[in-house]
């Protein structure tokens, strides 16, 4: 295969809502450049990019699938997105690591909710940015009302290159870049160039003014041009509207059919001689604060942006060159790591085809199998010349469920599984917490949530059930309470004795010191699960010997790990051990923290203990109109609304909310607003439990 310089790389990603009509328009776009001989259809699950049983089962993209085709000496590496923000993981990857992003639109339904949230990422990244409004030969197609929508979402930068029309009873482009009308046949394919149609001539005359005063605006030397002309040519038009792309301030929009093939062969044509070559972009800084220029000379230095596992192969990591070049046999350094990994094979990925290439120049997108042990967001680098590429940051997971397998049996290999899973998606996770004693499982929706499923019973062969996880609620007190405990055992040989008399008070940060006691020794134990156990030394006389006092404090701290009223953490606490007893033979170390464990506990359940529970700061982000609807189902969840925001169409409700009212909470936020909702959550404290949770919380 020919090897391309970064100057004819073009690295373009599809995104858009599901259906919009993605895997189709990379199909024909590979068809139309001779790559693939018959174009499949998501229908017939024969389409180069939908290839794995997943997609082709519920007939949707779940995975980002890197495809590429050749365009007039211009290579087009293309990635193929799902169109769901439950896989929002494989978005956000991809637009790491191309160059320009193409919008698809579909014309009968316009920008839909999936297109709103993929838009944030658009801002985000900043890429240059075009949009392809589909399937306009469609019955019901609504071109100016799609078109509408993306002025609606982009702002006042989009700019129509092309519009739809009919031409003497055939679907029909007019062109106002290339002043040209593209009439198609019933089956689409080669169109027949034809001058403007009179009829059209004042509004493609129109069209073609504003593109060219959009296109003088991102360049002063243009604008001169302009001035002094009154108008641009084709090729000075184009440099404009690059410029305005790559300064993301001007967003074409093309329309196609790319069922039947309309209109492919200009948006391709576009691509090539338009959109930014991944040499054209402005260099990125690495973490280390240097720029990482893309041209062949200099260090390499691959980008790992996206792993998979396929059972035949073992892992695959897909990467970007972002500078230098690469060639089989190439031993380059993780950053990670430091570890040194072999390039033995290098592949140009077609969906589940591979193509083996012996180098690969900087802006290309590749592929290799069998690293050690580099996963996504590494970067691999010439040895000795550290460059970080800096990280993707993906989102937290937005459900939690507790993830066990049917057998036990099963154990050690769901590990494993789920092990292999998040490092080809690092959107979900799975942690093990001691607390609740149950393994979480993380994820960005229902929909994620069942595919993982999927993929542990038919890849792996492990059944599982997911269920509802625990809150883990923590336990203090109200007030001071005194108890004491003696704890005697004899049985035979050696016996136990020891006796602890302690009172203990809720601790507050610049509280003053205890009084009515003569402090020999203060330890402030920061809990692990957060919040304080003061512990004094207040014996007098001797009564309990100094090196027992530990073990009163360990006796202490164990159960303050499995609270008396629910067996949660217990925080927030000073004790003061003031009295007891000991015995010259029988006490020891085990005897005083049985000792001390009981005296606390007594004293605990005396003090008004109280419950507290996981406080966090939600942010919910809807549209207006659907604003009151969002905030009624808050109300019932206990939430306090502590503030809102606009953000153009849509507005930002902030609120305080229990970890607990938000079980199913994503689910519920997709019913109410269509899908068009969106939310985050961060913890921000733990606060007093209602008094008639408490008792029922108790009681179970």
């Amino acid at each position: 295969m020919k090897i391309y310089d970064e100057k004819h790389i073009k690295n373009v990603a599809f995104v858009g809502s599901h259906n919009s009509g993605k895997t189709t328009l990379a199909e024909t776009m590979l068809f139309e450049a001779g790559l693939i001989n018959r174009r499949g259809t998501v229908e017939d699950k024969n389409t180069i990019s939908d290839f794995q049983d997943i997609e082709q089962i519920r007939q949707t993209s779940v995975f980002a699938t890197p495809l590429h085709t050749e365009w007039r000496n211009y290579k087009i590496n293309i990635i193929d997105t799902p169109g769901l923000d439950d896989f929002i993981g494989e978005i956000a990857s991809t637009m790491r690591v191309v160059d320009t992003i193409a919008v698809v639109v579909n014309a009968q339904h316009g920008v839909e909710i999936g297109t709103e949230i993929i838009w944030e990422y658009v801002d985000k990244f900043i890429k240059p940015t075009l949009f392809v409004i589909n399937q306009i030969d469609h019955p019901n197609a609504k071109y100016d009302e799609a078109y509408n929508s993306i002025v609606n979402l982009a702002g006042k930068n989009t700019v129509k290159i092309q519009y739809p029309t009919i031409i003497d009873g055939a679907q029909a482009i007019i062109d106002v870049l290339k002043m040209k009308a593209y009439k198609f046949g019933p089956d689409g394919g080669k169109p027949e160039k034809l001058a403007i149609p009179d009829e059209h001539k004042s509004m493609a005359d129109e069209l073609h003014n504003e593109l060219v005063e959009r296109a003088a605006e991102n360049d002063e030397a243009l604008m001169e041009l302009y001035f002094d002309k009154g108008t641009l040519s084709e090729e000075e038009m184009r440099q404009g509207i690059k410029k305005g792309m790559m300064n993301h301030e001007l967003f074409p929009v093309f329309c196609v059919s790319a069922l039947k093939d309309m209109g492919t062969g200009r948006l391709m044509g576009f691509i090539d001689n338009v959109a930014p070559a991944a040499g054209e972009l402005k260099p990125e800084q690495s973490v280390e604060g240097n720029d990482v220029v893309c041209k062949p000379e200099e260090p390499a230095a691959l980008f790992v942006f996206k792993t998979f596992f396929e059972p035949s192969v073992g892992k695959i990591n897909f990467f970007k060159v972002k500078s230098g070049e690469v060639k089989v046999g190439d031993r380059l350094e993780n950053s990670r790591t430091g570890e040194l990994e072999s390039l033995n094979q290098l592949f140009i990925m077609d969906g589940k085809k591979r193509e083996s290439v012996e180098k690969l120049s900087a802006g290309d997108i590749g592929a290799t199998i069998k690293l050690k042990d580099t996963e996504t967001n590494d970067t691999l680098h010439t040895a000795g010349k550290k460059i970080t590429i800096k990280p993707i940051k993906f989102p937290d997971g937005r459900i939690k469920k507790v993830i066990q397998p049917l057998e036990k049996k099963d154990e050690e290999k769901l590990g494993e599984a789920l092990k292999r899973m998040f490092s080809q998606d690092p959107t979900c996770e799975a942690k093990y917490s001691p607390e609740s004693k149950q393994l979480i499982l993380s994820c960005q929706g229902e929909l994620h949530l069942s595919i993982i499923e999927w993929t542990l019973k038919n890849v792996y062969g492990i059944d599982v059930e997911l269920s509802k996880p625990k809150v883990n609620y923590r336990e203090t007190i109200q007030r001071p309470a005194n108890a004491n405990y003696k704890h005697k055992k004899q049985s035979g040989g050696a016996g136990q004795f020891g006796e602890v008399h302690l009172k203990i008070e809720p601790f507050q940060e610049g509280m003053p010191e205890p009084e009515g006691f003569n402090i020999r020794g203060k330890e402030e134990v920061d809990l692990k699960w957060g919040g304080k156990l003061v512990f004094y030394n207040c014996i007098t006389g001797g009564v309990i010997d100094a090196r027992y006092l530990p073990s009163v404090l360990k006796g202490i701290l164990e159960v303050m790990e499995e609270g008396p009223l629910t067996g949660s953490y217990a925080r927030d606490i000073r004790v003061m051990v003031y009295d007891g007893k000991m015995h010259s033979v029988d006490s020891n170390d085990i005897s005083f923290k049985i000792a001390g464990a009981h005296a606390f506990k007594e004293a605990f359940l005396n003090a008004k203990p109280r419950l507290l529970e996981p406080i966090h700061d939600l942010e919910v982000k809807v549209p207006e109109e659907l604003m009151g609807n969002v905030m009624t189902d808050l109300q019932t969840r206990r939430a306090i609304i502590v503030g809102m925001d606009s953000d153009g169409k849509y507005q930002i409700i902030k609120a305080k909310i229990p970890l607990a009212e938000m079980y199913k909470y994503s689910t519920n936020l997709r019913s109410i607003t269509q899908g068009r909702g969106t939310f985050k959550t961060k913890f921000a404290s733990f606060e007093v439990v209602p008094s008639n949770i408490q008792e029922e919380l108790v009681s179970q």
